[in-house]
């Protein structure tokens, strides 16, 4: 076996944890939450999300009543509960994604301390079939 092929391997777990380091941990400050204590959240309206899956991914379909951070960022504070200790959960397309971090950060410098992360992201809430809202780009 020629040395390229036995670094093959090496290679491949670099790329992995690289990955990982990217997208499949959390921004500083935030922690992770799984998808059943999300649906219990969201049913029970005590989490305020954050899309950070752009505009036009917000548009087409995002979990219920999630802020669309590309829109919003300027006036998050404003969107945001008074309460600094509400949980508020940032997400974006899913487990290699780390669009999440923009708003998780811009949570966490606004002071919130229960600021979470939903690695699973839009792929993960479809995958297991719950649905989506949309939103018409024609309101601002």
């Amino acid at each position: 076996m020629n040395k390229f092929m036995m670094m093959v391997p090496v290679f491949c777990a670099l790329a992995m944890f690289a990955q990982a380091g990217e997208g499949g941990s959390a921004a500083k400050g935030t922690t992770e939450i799984n998808l059943d204590d999300l649906k219990k959240a969201v049913a029970e309206k005590k989490v305020v999300l954050i899309d950070c899956n752009g505009s036009g991914s917000y548009a087409k379909g995002h979990i219920p009543g999630a802020i669309d951070f590309e829109a919003a960022k300027a006036d998050l504070a404003k969107l945001l509960p008074q309460d600094k200790a509400a949980l508020v959960v940032a997400y974006c397309g899913g487990p290699m994604c780390g669009a999440y971090k923009a708003g998780a950060d811009a949570a966490t410098k606004l002071g919130y301390t229960n600021v979470k992360h939903f690695s699973g992201g839009k792929s993960g809430w479809q995958k297991a079939g719950e649905q989506f809202e949309t939103a018409d780009p024609q309101k601002k």
